[in-house]
């Protein structure tokens, strides 16, 4: 898996591995899967495309939900399809959610008392935080720690099922479709900065205001998921009188740095497994061999 915050060199890093391995890319990205929405989700070109497969773009329609189950059941088949094809899938993105619910699997639960349901949750609703967190540590020895709502969770599943949400955890991983192995990218913070505001001032150039103009006309709700991330929701607000044109890249911008932030931090912390970062802040070619030498060795 190939992963780090947006705007990182991902897509380029794949594309420089295509000359090394034979690959096609799994797009673990949760705004690539809209169509018609191409500048405003940064996906790859129909150049890049036509180079190097890729597998996750425009899968639904602009106000379709498409959830991190949807995606790991989506890309086991094809995972599956491209190993039938004798070639090495990549999964490539910077969704956490996505990449998490491949790696370790899907938990499939087991039918909840509806009854029952309730009342535990009446019942730990009344708990202190710390007895909750505890009667959450003494019913899943696997349990991590978290908030009000994760130990809660813990708790119910533990009660309700017989086995600890650890136990179907661990069951959903023996099923995954992949063993991870993960490169993480990154870049020092004033190389991110620059290549997000490069490339949200190249959105602009590109046609962003119309592309989300056009999709809008079909009928969509401004608020609809496809048209609620970041990109697409500043050019919403200007087509709708929010904000002034000149503000669109700058505001883009700043809400990218944020969501970078975020996903740096997440993969710093989420992932388990075999982990590498390395600095993409030469050159790509350089960064895939460094890949290629790191996988023989």
């Amino acid at each position: 898996m190939v992963v780090g915050p947006t705007a990182v060199g991902k897509t380029a890093v794949a594309l420089a591995l295509s000359a090394h391995w034979s690959i096609e890319v799994i797009s673990a990205d949760s705004r690539q899967v809209y169509r018609r929405l191409d500048i405003g989700t940064a996906k790859p070109t129909p150049k890049e495309r036509a180079r190097l497969p890729h597998h996750g773009l425009d899968v639904v329609e602009p106000g379709s939900r498409y959830s991190a189950g949807h995606f790991a059941r989506d890309a086991a088949v094809w995972i599956a399809e491209v190993r039938s094809r004798g070639k090495l899938p990549v999964v490539v993105g910077g969704t956490g959610l996505y990449v998490r619910a491949l790696s370790d699997g899907l938990f499939h639960e087991p039918p909840l008392d509806p009854g029952r349901r309730r009342s535990l949750d009446a019942y730990t609703a009344r708990l202190e935080p710390l007895e909750l967190l505890r009667w959450a540590g003494r019913l899943d020895p696997g349990f991590r720690g978290g908030g009000r709502q994760r130990a809660a969770r813990a708790i119910e599943v533990a009660l309700l099922t017989g086995h600890p949400l650890s136990h179907w955890q661990e069951a959903a991983r023996a099923q995954r479709a992949i063993n991870p192995w993960y490169i993480v990218l990154t870049v020092p913070r004033p190389v991110l900065h620059q290549r997000i505001a490069r490339r949200a001032e190249g959105m602009m150039r590109r046609g962003l205001i119309e592309e989300v103009a056009a999709v809008l006309s079909e009928g969509h709700d401004p608020t609809a998921p496809g048209l609620d991330g970041i990109g697409i929701r500043e050019a919403v607000e200007f087509l709708y009188g929010v904000r002034p044109r000149e503000t669109v890249a700058e505001a883009i911008t700043i809400s990218t740095r944020q969501y970078a932030k975020r996903q740096q931090t997440w993969f710093r912390h989420q992932l388990g497994g075999s982990v590498m970062t390395l600095d993409a802040s030469g050159s790509v070619e350089g960064v895939a061999k460094r890949i290629v030498e790191s996988d023989k060795g």
